[in-house]
């Protein structure tokens, strides 16, 4: 216990790694494009990051976004939640961070100690099996990096849910029973371990990317204030609330968590498109009907600004790119 300060210095470790790795990843391609104007890196950038040789659709996307900009303000938090042709993905947004708080993976780290001793764990054995949990996390998470782009958001969110509601079901079933089976203290521990690996195999982290994904670069700031503001409220919800709802309903106070799962992964379910190697003009039209509002205003809605006289759409745009070389473009 009197070496406990050495832990600060573990953080050296994973700083080491960022800064050996972190120079053989590929730069940031709008960074490469339009900080840079280096064309040619970001077409590399893009191959990498995507996977595919022809991104030119990528790019073209980049510089319609960027032409956009220039008479684009920001969204505020307000001028966001009145816009009627985001709304369901703001709803989605909600959903998401929401669920990424109150689905019970948070009590599980608050109350990990009380929750193995509730399985009849020895005390002393409690830290290992703590320290397990956080190495099960980091597994999960590499995982989940390596499949996202193969798998996609939906299936790696809707599955991640759907175990957690299996691995809620049996802790629940474990706990109720623990103390006429011997080996179902195990059991606790299995699942405990389970649903923390499911959790960050896809609702751990892609709430976030989908965040980014949703929107335009004028309503991200406005929206993940919004999301920032969702997750920390339902966290501190659940930090209160579940004491009281583990003394009410004992062990079968998981079961809750399991419906705010299934709740969830129901809306994903249904609502949610698909956004893997998609641009933000494919997503906003998959919510446009949801949205009711016509698919032009949709694009309008995501490209502000672009929409000119027939006379200026026919005006040259230049742009350096490829190390100062300016190729004309056509509006």
């Amino acid at each position: 216990e009197s070496r406990w300060p050495f832990l600060f210095g573990a953080i050296i470790v994973p700083s080491l790694i960022q800064v050996v790795i972190l120079p053989f990843l590929p730069e940031s391609p709008r960074y490469l494009l339009l900080e840079k104007h280096n064309r040619s890196k970001a077409e590399k950038a893009f191959q990498k990051f995507l996977g595919k040789d022809d991104v030119s659709q990528e790019i073209e996307e980049v510089l319609a976004e960027s032409r956009a900009q220039r008479n684009t303000k920001l969204v505020s938090v307000v001028q966001l939640l009145r816009m009627r042709a985001v709304r369901w993905q703001i709803l989605t947004v909600v959903v998401t961070m929401g669920c990424y708080q109150l689905c019970g993976l948070n009590a599980i780290w608050y109350y990990t100690n009380n929750i193995f001793s509730e399985s009849g764990i020895d005390r002393e054995t409690i830290p290992y099996v703590a320290l397990s949990t956080g190495g099960v996390e980091t597994l999960a998470a590499v995982f989940s990096g390596l499949v996202i782009e193969r798998l996609g958001r939906r299936p790696l969110l809707l599955g991640g849910f759907g175990l957690m509601i299996v691995f809620f079901a049996v802790l629940t079933v474990s706990l109720t029973l623990q103390n006429t089976v011997y080996w179902l203290p195990y059991l606790s521990i299995f699942c405990i371990l389970a649903i923390i690996a499911s959790f960050c195999i896809g609702p751990g982290g892609i709430p976030f990317v989908l965040t980014g994904e949703l929107f335009q670069q004028s309503q991200r700031p406005a929206a993940f204030m919004i999301a920032g503001t969702v997750n920390w409220l339902c966290n501190f919800a659940v930090g209160l609330l579940f004491p009281f709802i583990q003394a009410g309903l004992q062990t079968y106070c998981f079961l809750v968590f399991a419906g705010v799962c299934f709740a969830g992964a129901a809306y994903l379910f249904f609502v949610l498109p698909e956004t893997k190697n998609k641009t933000f003009h494919e997503i906003s039209q998959a919510f446009a009907k949801r949205n009711k509002v016509p698919l032009e205003m949709q694009e309008m809605n995501h490209y502000p600004g672009e929409r000119k006289p027939s006379e200026e759409q026919e005006s040259n745009f230049t742009s350096p790119v490829d190390n100062g070389e300016t190729i004309k473009r056509i509006v």
